[in-house]
């Protein structure tokens, strides 16, 4: 189902067009409707085109070139690719494909996902897409990804959920997906300590020693550990170990998770580990929360609507301000996350060591929930300027990253970027994805044991 000038033309003419259970804000006008359709469908293609043919999952990268210095074309991605079968069913629901279509498609990703590697239950960060075997991380990460494991399950858990009360064939997928999700041992790898490790190896053990604290994207592996019904984690591992050594029965001591900080009138009351008080790369606003509903989700920590929001004002802020002076920066062009970058890859984030010049169209695009004006904009400015649209925008929709102020506009994807764009836009729209795995009875047993509360809790 390629993608063509035909479509997109054919898409603006029938924008309206949306199936009834979809609401779309009153704030969107028919136009910009239409630009956003574009981009979500166009974006949608990475995981259904561009997908590897025999896993049927999304490849960890995709170069218009085709040149691919180290050799990976074929390698696909644990976490990206959690979020493109969330991406497959925003594709059902928006009659990009049809339900045959996506679950055949999801039929395929599970069977691979039965057979291909796995250690106690977790997938590693990559395989070879043809054969299902680990592809090393790094020398010593060749094992298990608890991480990207939890991304995928998270996928998995929505598409059980949309298909568990369908047809037969729909509800022996749901049945199959049910079970990987009762295999993962999050209980084995918080290697014997009240934290959950990253990372184990069948060559390595446990050297790699990762001990997961916050605050950063890891947020949805505490909460599915918590909700696993046959794997489960108690509530001390969250406090102990997620927010660093907190005793929950001690309201004055909190954990070092927390700490108050503010740029531009925003207020972060998360330590942002590894980076500057302004916050990290704008990632960490949306990958635990492609599934995991942060709309009044608060615990003793944080107001996670709250926290998401500012962290993506204040990366807006900052590239309207622009103390660094980089071309091109403004309220129509921000957005500072992990991506491709001059020199490879890097955490780009609103601070003076970290803002390198470079926009990444996934964080302005998948934080449309939290800064629908902002988001909107800027999406604009890269759709509708046709001098940009040129520079930055292919057969997947916007490129990973660009510069203008280094001239730079490599058209190169990546699948842990654009999965989130599809989702979160979806989820602005319609909450599709957050009403899904919130709708997880486990999911809700296992916020309420870590002490969280959420509109979801009271239904």
């Amino acid at each position: 189902m390629a993608f063509t000038a035909a479509v997109a033309l054919s898409l603006v003419i029938c924008c309206t067009a949306e199936k009834k259970n979809v609401t779309t804000p009153k704030t969107i006008s028919p136009a910009d409707t239409a630009i956003f359709r574009i981009v979500q469908q166009q974006t949608f293609q990475y995981f259904w085109d561009g997908a590897e043919a025999v896993s049927g999952l999304a490849r960890e990268r995709f170069h218009v070139d085709n040149i691919y210095p180290q050799n990976d074309k074929n390698i696909v991605t644990s976490g990206g690719a959690g979020f493109g079968v969330m991406a497959i069913l925003v594709g059902i629901e928006r009659n990009f494909i049809s339900r045959e279509e996506g679950r055949k498609q999801l039929e395929k990703i599970v069977r691979f996902l039965e057979t291909a590697d796995r250690f106690h239950g977790a997938w590693p960060h990559w395989w070879n897409g043809e054969t299902g075997k680990v592809k090393p991380f790094s020398k010593k990460d060749d094992g298990g990804d608890l991480v990207e494991t939890s991304y995928m399950i998270q996928g998995l858990l929505c598409v059980r959920q949309y298909f568990n009360k369908g047809n037969d064939a729909e509800k022996n997928l749901a049945a199959r997906i049910d079970k990987l999700w009762k295999e993962v041992e999050f209980d084995w790898y918080r290697n014997g300590k009240n934290v959950l490790y990253w990372h184990w190896s069948p060559n390595y053990g446990w050297q790699m020693n990762f001990a997961v604290r916050g605050y950063n994207e890891c947020l949805i592996m505490y909460v599915l550990a918590a909700s696993s019904p046959s794997h489960g984690v108690p509530a001390e591992v969250y406090h102990e170990g997620w927010a660093d050594n907190a005793r929950p029965d001690d309201p004055v001591r909190r954990g070092k998770i927390n700490k108050t900080t503010s740029y531009g009138g925003y207020t972060l009351n998360m330590r942002y580990q590894g980076n500057p008080p302004q916050g990290g790369p704008l990632f960490w606003a949306h990958y635990s929360y492609l599934g995991l509903d942060p709309r009044g989700l608060k615990d003793t920590y944080a107001d996670y609507w709250q926290e998401n929001t500012n962290l993506s004002l204040i990366n807006y802020q900052w590239c309207v301000d622009n103390p660094k002076k980089f071309k091109g920066y403004g309220p129509n062009n921000w957005g500072l996350t992990s991506s491709y970058s001059m020199t490879g890859y890097a955490g780009h984030a609103p601070n003076e060591e970290n803002d390198l010049g470079v926009i990444a169209p996934t964080a302005a695009l998948s934080s449309f929930p939290y800064t629908p004006q902002q988001s909107m904009a800027a999406m604009k400015h890269w759709f509708s300027d046709g001098q940009m649209k040129d520079k930055i925008w292919g057969v997947y929709g916007f490129y990973d990253a660009f510069s203008e102020q280094e001239n730079w506009f490599p058209p190169k994807y990546l699948a842990i970027d654009q999965g989130p764009i599809v989702v979160m836009m979806e989820n602005y729209r319609s909450g599709l994805l957050w009403n899904l795995f919130m709708s997880c009875p486990e999911i809700k047993a296992g916020l309420k044991k870590l002490g969280f509360d959420s509109p979801w809790l009271k239904k």
